[in-house]
């Protein structure tokens, strides 16, 4: 097993960001629940303390259940971890005179490893209402700000240190060299997470877990299960077979559009055109949830039917990241279900099949990284994520073949335009929705009564949290033209400038 840094989650909305600044510094790191027992040993190089929403006030605060202070690993404590640790160690903690949210500047810094190349006045992002205020024997302040007196803190002796503020947040402007300092030259971390260990690793792992077995693999036509596809075929040749399941709920031409595109990838794709049975069984049904559950149900048969064709078939491949193990975990127990997840995972137990998820350490920009490494076709490599259940959810109420060709229609011209004036690389994802709304225009000299559609697009890193795009009125203006002339049905054109949150991305 390779060198690691473990982040151990206490809630953190943060904690999946820590993880990608590690990762950005081509480290390994793994995220877990703070309650997570483990044997530290020669692999993990250090350990973080993520922040929480909780207090370490609490009558019941939560502890971690491995004991880290025996260990001789380096800790870094991040806000409720670095009041945990004071608190553990001795100091004390309690609620602050001042609450800091936002921007702070440091001062008073201290000389420190941690801090190195900071100076005073440095910009970094706060999130907190408790404070630390009796530092523990043995330990001393590094910075302070102009509300709280520990800012920093570092054992005299021991590689332990604690932080009030957020490095891993973008506001904190030298918080990547904190994180660096941290990673290499406190925990002696070495390079180890680039796109070819990857490759080289997953390769060998996949070989060894399907020996001679044959592997069946859902493919969506994108990022996430074309990366695992290309792993997969790369590790293991015609034992991989793929299916392509068209439920109807596609984009304008994107089933023969994304199956050409496989099969000039040296894929064995089977085409399944169902999309009569998920219009049956979604006909008269307008509840979100209900939605996604027909069309996962229906998928999960037709995928059933499909792969009891294949031979030897003992293994299914998904193309699960990292982000919905995490999110798969919660620290205080199952989370609330905001939608239902639309992974190919939840298929039968009878069919008796072993699962490999080749791409399950990856964030999505990992994903991204390792298919321009394996040369995935730049048309796929680049795609907007695209929801599971497809149009269905972008049809608000009961879907209807009829609605989602108006629809496609609507989406091709927005997202062709896109493409056109050379924003569709700078969009993270972008789509069309259709409206159960109808309203009077007029058209030519004659009055209209049709549908409203609502145009969304968002810039993110990695869809957790998003900013609508402020595109140029111009531009929003020829696209509203474009789909009032060509789309048939559609006489009002509006635009979301709803964020995430409050605002999800998709509006079911």
């Amino acid at each position: 097993m390779q060198n690691r840094i473990l982040i151990l989650d206490f809630g953190s909305q943060y904690t999946q960001l820590i993880a990608r600044r590690i990762r950005e510094l081509e480290v390994y790191c793994e995220v877990l629940p703070y309650n997570t027992s483990f044997k530290p040993n020669e692999n993990v190089k250090g350990i973080i303390l993520s922040g929480s929403p909780r207090s370490v006030r609490e009558a019941n605060p939560l502890v971690p259940v491995t004991d880290w202070f025996g260990t001789g690993i380096p800790v870094l404590g991040i806000c409720y971890g670095a009041q945990l640790m004071a608190l553990q160690m001795g100091g004390e903690v309690a609620p602050g005179e001042v609450r800091e949210y936002g921007r702070a500047h440091l001062s008073k810094l201290e000389s420190s490893p941690l801090l190195k190349g900071l100076s005073a006045g440095s910009v970094v992002w706060m999130s907190h209402s408790d404070t630390i205020t009796k530092l523990p024997d043995q330990f001393q302040s590094l910075s302070a700000t102009d509300s709280i007196p520990v800012a920093a803190m570092a054992h005299k002796e021991k590689p332990w240190f604690g932080l009030q503020f957020h490095p891993e947040v973008m506001h904190s402007e030298d918080g990547m060299q904190v994180l660096r300092n941290f990673i290499f030259d406190i925990c002696g971390s070495e390079v180890n997470w680039t796109p070819a260990n990857f490759i080289e690793e997953t390769l060998k792992q996949i070989q060894q877990q399907t020996g001679d077995g044959n592997v069946i693999l859902g493919l969506s036509g994108g990022v996430d299960s074309s990366v695992a596809a290309l792993l997969l075929h790369q590790a293991i040749g015609d034992r991989l077979y793929c299916i392509f399941v068209d439920n109807g709920l596609l984009r304008k031409n994107e089933f023969q559009d994304v199956l050409q595109s496989y099969q000039g990838m040296g894929l064995q794709v089977q085409g399944v055109d169902a999309s009569k049975r998920f219009f049956n069984g979604l006909a008269g049904v307008s509840d979100p949830e209900q939605k996604r559950k027909i069309i996962g149900r229906i998928f999960v048969e037709v995928f059933e039917e499909e792969s009891h064709k294949i031979q030897n078939a003992g293994f299914l491949a998904q193309g699960t990241i990292y982000p919905d193990v995490i999110e798969s975990v919660s620290v205080h127990g199952p989370s609330v279900t905001i939608k239902s997840h639309h992974n190919v995972g939840g298929l039968p137990d009878r069919m008796n099949m072993k699962v490999v998820e080749p791409l399950r350490p990856l964030f999505k920009d990992e994903v991204r990284r390792v298919g321009a490494a394996l040369h995935l076709d730049p048309i796929i490599l680049n795609r907007h994520p695209f929801p599971g259940p497809g149009l269905a959810i972008r049809i608000l109420g009961d879907v209807s073949k009829e609605k989602v060709q108006i629809l496609q229609e609507a989406d091709a011209v927005f997202i062709g335009a896109l493409r056109e004036f050379g924003w569709y690389d700078k969009v993270w994802q972008a789509g069309v929705v259709l409206l159960p709304v109808y309203s009077v225009g007029v058209m030519g000299d004659e009055r209209s009564y049709e549908q409203v559609v609502a145009l969304r697009a968002v810039s993110s890193s990695d869809g957790m949290t998003a900013d609508w795009v402020d595109f140029p009125h111009s531009f929003l203006a020829e696209v509203s033209n474009r789909i009032i002339n060509r789309v048939k049905g559609v006489n009002r054109v509006v635009y979301d400038i709803s964020s995430k949150p409050p605002a999800t991305i998709e509006w079911e």
